[in-house]
Formats: C-alpha cells, sequence, structure tokens
C-alpha cells in the first residue's frame, strides 16, 4: 500500500567551509516532513564562511544538489541557502504608536507591525530577517495579548539580523552558477534552531552554539523567538591547524587525530596510551610527528592538551558573547551545541564545566528518511533550512497595511504568532 502522498517540497543548500551539504525534503498530506534525498562533499572555494573562488564553490554546490536530487528521484529548479559567517550580526529595531488611553484593536496592532518596517536600520547591511522579539504597553514587557487593553502606548521590538551585503551576494552568484535560483537566505542560527531546539527551550530561553569548522556562532533564543547573535571567527578546523602545528603533520593526519582520538576530557591514563598518527595501511616510514616514538605514535596526553587549550580559547569568546547578549546569572538557562564541531568527544562536558550551565548536544530530529549519516550536529543546520522553509515565519517587511493571515501560516494569525513572543525576555 503506497503511503502519505507527498504535497510539497523544500530544497536547501548548506555551504559551509569544511562540506557542502544539500537536502530535499517533503511535507505529505499528513502534515509530516519527510527526508526525500540528500547528500554532501567537501567544500571547495570557501573559508570561514565566505566565497573565495566563485567556480569552485558553484561546482561543489552543484554536485550536492545533483546528488541529492538522485537520491530523491526528482530534480529542484530553487533552494534554500544557510549563512554562517557575512558577519552575521543582530539588533533590535523599536517603535511605539500612540493610542491616547482607548482600548486597543486588531487595526492598532496591525498598524504598528506595518509601522516597524520604516525603523529597520541596517546601517550599510543587508537585512537578512525582521522579527518581532517583544512587545510593551506603556513600557511595559510581558503583555501577552494587548488586544482588548487600554494604554496610551503600544510598542514591539523587532529583531533584526544583518550581514555583510558582499559576502551574502557572494553566496546567492554562486548558487545561481550552478543553475538554481535562491528562495532565500536563512541565518544559520535561525535554521540550527528549527532542527535542535524544543518548542518549550525556545520559549523559555536558551542559547544555541553552532561550531562550525571555521565559524562558530552563538545565539539566544527566548519567547519563541531569536533575541540575539553574533559570530565568533574561530571553528573546529583550528584545532586540526594546531594539531598540525604542534606535532608537525599533515592537516589530514591532524583532523583524522582530531575525529578518530581527539577528546576534550582528559583521564587518569592519557600519559600511558600511544595514539598513531597514521591511519591503518598508511607507510609508517618517513618522518616522524614530533614527540612521536619509533611507530609514529603520540601521547594522549598531548592530543589532549593541545584540543583542550584551542577549545578554552573559543570557550572564553563564548562566555563574553552570551554575557554581552544578557545570557547570564539568573537570566541564563541551558545550552545547545551544535554543527561539526560539537561531534568532537566531551566537548558537552567541557562547554559544561567551562560555562556552569548545563550543555547538551543538538541534532536533526528524528525524520522519516533520514540517513543515519546526516542525523548528526553538523547537518542539523541542513536539515533546519528544510523545516524553517516549511514554516515560513512571519517577517515583518511581509506587512502591508491591509495584511491579512491566510492559511500559508497553518491557520495561526499573525497577531496570534506576534503574541508568541511577548512574554518577558526568560
Amino acid at each position: 500500500m503506497a503511503g502519505p502522498r507527498i504535497i510539497r517540497a523544500f530544497a536547501a543548500v548548506n555551504i559551509g567551509s569544511f562540506r557542502v551539504s544539500a537536502m530535499i525534503m517533503g511535507e505529505d498530506e499528513n502534515g509530516a516532513m519527510v527526508v526525500l534525498g540528500s547528500s554532501h562533499r567537501k567544500s571547495e572555494g570557501v573559508k570561514r564562511g565566505y566565497i573565495t573562488e566563485m567556480r569552485a564553490a558553484s561546482h561543489a554546490i552543484r554536485q550536492a544538489v545533483e546528488k541529492a536530487e538522485q537520491s530523491a528521484g526528482t530534480n529542484v529548479s530553487s533552494v534554500w541557502i544557510g549563512c554562517a559567517g557575512a558577519g552575521l550580526y543582530s539588533r533590535i529595531a523599536s517603535v511605539e504608536i500612540a493610542i491616547g488611553g482607548r482600548r486597543i484593536e486588531d487595526d492598532d496592532i496591525e498598524h504598528l507591525l506595518y509601522a516597524a518596517r520604516d525603523h529597520i536600520q541596517p546601517d550599510g547591511r543587508m537585512v537578512l530577517h525582521a522579527q518581532p522579539a517583544h512587545y510593551t504597553l506603556d513600557g511595559a514587557h510581558g503583555i501577552a495579548n494587548p488586544q482588548g487593553l487600554h494604554a496610551e502606548a503600544l510598542g514591539v521590538d523587532i529583531h533584526v539580523t544583518l550581514a555583510e551585503g558582499a559576502p551574502v551576494k557572494n553566496l546567492i552568484e554562486a548558487v545561481q552558477m550552478a543553475h538554481l535560483e535562491v528562495e532565500a537566505v536563512v541565518a544559520s542560527p535561525l535554521a540550527s534552531a528549527y532542527a535542535c531546539l524544543s518548542p518549550e527551550e525556545r520559549d523559555l530561553g536558551v542559547a544555541l552554539i553552532e561550531i562550525g569548522a571555521d565559524v562558530t556562532n552563538v545565539s539566544v533564543h527566548a519567547a519563541g523567538m531569536l533575541l540575539g547573535l553574533t559570530s565568533i571567527p574561530i571553528g573546529s578546523n583550528d584545532i586540526t591547524d594546531a594539531l598540525a602545528s604542534n606535532f608537525g603533520i599533515r592537516r589530514g593526519q591532524a583532523e583524522r587525530l582530531k575525529c578518530v582520538s581527539g577528546s576534550a576530557m582528559s583521564s587518569p591514563t592519557d600519559h600511558r596510551e600511544m595514539i598513531p598518527v597514521n591511519a591503518p595501511g598508511d607507510d609508517v616510514e618517513g618522518r616522524l610527528a614530533r614527540g612521536a616514538d619509533e611507530h609514529n605514535r603520540v601521547p594522549r596526553a598531548e592530543l589532549v592538551a593541545v584540543v583542550t587549550e584551542r577549545l578554552s580559547n573559543l570557550t572564553g569568546e563564548i562566555h563574553k558573547s552570551l554575557k554581552t547578549m544578557g545570557f547570564s546569572g539568573a537570566r541564563s538557562g541551558q545550552v545547545v551545541l551544535t554543527g561539526g564541531g560539537a561531534e568532537l568527544h566531551g566537548i558537552a562536558e567541557f562547554m559544561q564545566a567551562a560555562l556552569g550551565r548545563p550543555v547538551r548536544i543538538g541534532k536533526p530530529p528524528r525524520l522519516q528518511g533520514l540517513p543515519e549519516a546526516h542525523a548528526t550536529p553538523g547537518f542539523a543546520t541542513l536539515a533546519g533550512l528544510c523545516l524553517y522553509a516549511a514554516d515560513d515565519p512571519v517577517d515583518i517587511r511581509s506587512v502591508g497595511p491591509s495584511y491579512q493571515p491566510t492559511k500559508r501560516y497553518r491557520g495561526m494569525g499573525l497577531v496570534n504568532r506576534v503574541f508568541q513572543a511577548v512574554r518577558e525576555y526568560f
């Protein structure tokens, strides 16, 4: 017996510094999301989230999409793309309208949201998203539903996600050169949140830390919305480079050491355990790694020391970013790690000790058709892009003076969607 019929399909491409991945996801007639096909390949022409060689990047994108199409048994003409670099930055834009002490009506809320569009000031940057974050009533936050209440002034805080324009245009052009149209560019933290965070976490308050190859994105979510984000130009490749430098080995050997034997947690037996630098079957002749024995093995203790030193630097920057965004003390909560760097052994325990907060690893949800190899933190953003596309959340820039909610938002009106985000931050 045939399964439910697919009524809509979404395609996404995540262009990272380590790999380029693609996914085609469908929504069946029962509303369930199904992965129809996915793939990945080594990245080319990308460094720290920026396109550095257009033709190489475009070729990698085309190959990744073609493999996903073959897996899905269908072709796509347009994709949603993630943006992890390009100097991601966020700010809150506030707007307020006079009510004059009368009762607040639906039209007042619509007028406020429409007026908020004029208060988005990109200052030369590109606006990726402009979404409602907080609601205020006479300057006070935490009003769950202002409709029907009396007030002198009604306000809203809009979370604006910005990026440098040129790098985003390069991302778009690389995709277009691969003969694909771009549906939208989505900030990576937003996409990852759709894959890794539960509705309750996003409501109560959570920090999402996405550790990529060259960039780490730190974002804070509360009241169901993204409230702040910042990018740190440090990633898991910095650990690989440190291993290569300290042991005097090739990057390929260093990457293997990190992935196979690397750990963020030390143990009492580390100084006695020797780790082979070469992969099984490799020729052990030739130059030995610095500090290695005659079999080209290095002490695990030295390996762990290099890893933890680099992680300490990254954790220090993460701590600063969280504090700047107000995620500290009594206002802090759970931390979720995702991205390829979150696959390092013991990293959750290391981060929990360093940040003093509960930490868990975030992975894509259990979706029908999702390959086991892609059900890892490194593919959370990719799955999240498709889930974000399916949800198509409200953006203030789409609100017009005669805006009316439609079934596009699955029966939830704009006002109700905004009300979900108006509760007090944390």
